[in-house]
């Protein structure tokens, strides 16, 4: 495998210094942003495979002599030592309800490794094929066994259920997201929920998915709740770069 990373973006560029992929013979993982670039990148780190090659940079310039009109300017790294799988944090769904499990199906190409939790195994079952799922008695044992940095999504069938999970989350200052799913007046139950356990409610995203349109169609919810959580865990990358 070679790591191919953007080390340099100077003008307009399709992806910013840090992006990266990782190429082996028969496959790609990543992108820096599609393109002619990245098809450069591919068959230079393909070159380096067939020939032993460790380290290698690109200075490649975005304009119509490589198909490209952004203008800008990439620095790239190759890199055979340092090539090895791209950690990304885990997206814990607790809830196989429609939101659940249209959240987990539009999670599936994102940069996360989801995991969609239910007591219940009928509703488990109806996920889509591909998705990771968990039959467990006891969510909250999840929430407690988490990777520090995993983004918690909470919309059981069940407000205590939904109370005690959001709970156990909020105890776990090193999460990158915890969000329920409800209304404003499940948000000032859970407040007042909060005060008497000594729990303080201020991270807790709820409602998730809010949007200007009101829409409550469970796809539509999901997807506004996916851009959160994604939103969440870039932001969280950003301040602790060196952590993944």
């Amino acid at each position: 495998m070679i790591r191919v990373r953007v080390i340099s973006a100077r003008g307009s560029t399709p992806r910013e210094a840090g992006a990266e992929m990782m190429v082996g013979a028969g496959h790609v993982t990543g992108t820096i942003g599609g393109g002619q670039l990245e098809y450069m990148a591919i068959d230079r780190a393909r070159q380096m495979l067939a020939s032993g090659e460790a380290k290698a940079q690109m200075d490649v310039p975005l304009g119509p002599e490589n198909g490209q009109c952004c203008g800008g300017r990439v620095l790239l790294q190759l890199d055979r030592e340092a090539a090895t799988p791209v950690a990304h944090p885990d997206l814990l769904i607790f809830g196989a309800g429609h939101v659940g499990r249209a959240l987990a199906q539009i999670a599936q190409p994102l940069p996360v490794n989801t995991m969609l939790i239910d007591q219940r195994a009928e509703e488990l079952a109806l996920a889509v094929p591909g998705i990771t799922t968990r039959l467990t008695p006891l969510p909250e044992a999840q929430i407690r066994a988490a990777r520090p940095g995993s983004a918690i999504v909470i919309l059981t069938h069940d407000h205590a259920l939904d109370f005690l999970l959001a709970a156990e989350a909020l105890a776990r200052p090193d999460l990158s997201y915890v969000g329920m799913i409800g209304s404003a007046t499940k948000r000032a139950q859970f407040t007042r929920f909060a005060a008497s356990h000594g729990i303080d409610p201020a991270r807790l995203i709820c409602p998730i998915g809010a949007n200007a349109t009101g829409d409550k169609r469970p796809a539509i919810i999901a997807a506004f709740t996916a851009t959160e959580v994604i939103g969440a865990l870039i932001s969280q990358e950003q301040k602790h770069p060196c952590d993944s």
